[in-house]
């Protein structure tokens, strides 16, 4: 019988960005943002959590090399979210509101291309300490 695991790899990111609709008003923006639509941009040191699930491999005992999955990460998150503003420096960003739900969402469509398809693949982002997101949800 094979049996299912899950696998967890937790990093961290530090980044700054804005929440603004450029459709709206200053106005509209302030009430809906506040503090987190500072022209000026503002930072979080985010949590990142990637969970993969699926059945042990017998010959290896594992569902991942979790040294290749420290290295995906790496390569395709990190190095382009770390120390960046998200708005500024992160193409997917340019159009897109960079929410923490956002952010999860696009983190989870790049790693999804560079993770074996038998693999499930979910996102846990802690944006601070009490607010995180979590992509798919089931």
């Amino acid at each position: 019988m094979a049996h299912k695991v899950a696998v967890f790899r937790k990093e961290h990111f530090n980044a700054a960005h804005r929440l603004h609709n450029p459709g709206w008003s200053e106005e509209k923006n302030e009430a809906v943002f506040g503090k987190c639509n500072n022209p000026n941009f503002h930072g979080h040191n985010y949590e990142l959590i990637v969970q993969v699930t699926g059945v042990v491999d017998p010959e290896t005992g594992y569902v991942m090399d979790m040294k290749l999955l420290s290295a995906i990460i790496k390569e395709y998150v990190l190095d382009r979210f770390d120390h960046r503003n998200l708005n500024l420096d992160v193409e997917e960003f340019h159009h897109l509101n960079p929410s923490a739900e956002n952010i999860a969402v696009v983190i989870y469509n790049i790693l999804r291309t560079k993770i074996d398809d038998r693999l499930a693949l979910k996102i846990r982002l802690y944006e601070t300490e009490r607010n995180f997101v979590e992509y798919p949800v089931d």
